[in-house]
């Protein structure tokens, strides 16, 4: 007797450092269309770990900007700030596994080395909370298929070396927490950027070792800026104009390769996001890293 899959649970994840720009709604329109394509969740988690970034008020306006553009998700609003119970448990779940330990190397010390080199596993130092706290990591090789990227194969020992899951100021590192989290909202699809995918490899080795079941994972090209940067804060890119949010989604569906007709570019809102669902094709985008917004 067949077994059906499970049903689909997607998310959005953004930082609370600032508005949204049109990278950060570029992803969050192609990740609702994936989960509304296939009848599915699409859940909305608010990645406020990294309390000297967040900027006040910026949750609230990603809310506003996101209902301005109908992409309403299900539920409630998730909140990392509020799961720190969750992530101690395992952090400590690690530690008597003897998985972790005691990071004392500064970042100076480090600088230029793009491979920790193990410095600190074998010393002994207490693991405290003046220390970070890194994972043990294994060599061997972790290799899945991304829906648009191909087949990867990466070993993360090799490549990163034992890596961060708990900062020196204390705070739980992303690689770690999100692993936590996609297992918490029983996500399993994940459509992001592929500046995430390089991540991968570590959160699969995490959720290996924990496990966790493995979700899909679709990584989606960056839109760059006429210097060739990802569009992100840290580039100043300009907040969403909402101003015609019906003119800004039909670009945003022309970035995505959807190939909207003209006829769509007059339509509202909801009518486009019902055209979108429905002839939502990724495929479009196989093998690209990168997308122009001048085409």
């Amino acid at each position: 007797m067949s077994q059906h899959p499970p049903p689909y649970i997607g998310r959005f994840a953004p930082s609370p450092t600032g508005p949204l720009h049109l990278g950060s709604l570029y992803t969050a329109l192609a990740s609702y269309l994936d989960a509304r394509r296939h009848r599915g969740q699409w859940l909305l988690r608010i990645d406020d770990l990294d309390t000297p970034r967040n900027v006040s008020g910026a949750t609230d306006a990603i809310l506003r900007c996101l209902n301005r553009f109908d992409l309403h998700w299900d539920g409630n609003v998730y909140y990392q700030s509020r799961q720190s119970d969750s992530y101690a448990e395992t952090l400590e779940r690690l530690r008597q596994q003897r998985w972790l330990y005691a990071c004392r190397c500064s970042r100076k010390a480090l600088a230029g080395t793009p491979v920790y080199p193990g410095r600190c596993r074998d010393a002994g130092f207490p693991i405290d909370a003046a220390s970070a706290w890194r994972l043990s990591v294994s060599d061997l090789s972790i290799r899945f298929q991304d829906a648009l990227q191909g087949w990867i194969d990466e070993n993360p020992a090799l490549e990163h070396g034992d890596f961060i899951v708990r900062r020196k100021d204390g705070i739980v590192a992303y690689q770690f927490a999100v692993v936590i989290d996609d297992f918490r909202q029983q996500v399993n699809h994940v459509v992001r950027g592929v500046d995430l995918l390089d991540s991968t490899s570590k959160q699969r080795y995490l959720q290996n070792l924990l496990g966790y079941p493995e979700p899909h994972y679709m990584h989606l090209p960056v839109i760059v800026d006429s210097d060739g940067n990802k569009l992100s804060k840290q580039t100043l890119a300009a907040p969403v104009d909402d101003a015609q949010p019906s003119a800004t989604l039909f670009s945003l569906l022309q970035l995505l390769r959807q190939n909207p007709p003209l006829i769509l570019r007059k339509a509202t809102v909801s009518e486009q996001l019902d055209w979108a669902i429905a002839h939502w094709n990724p495929r479009t985008l196989e093998k690209t890293r990168i997308i122009h917004p001048s085409g």
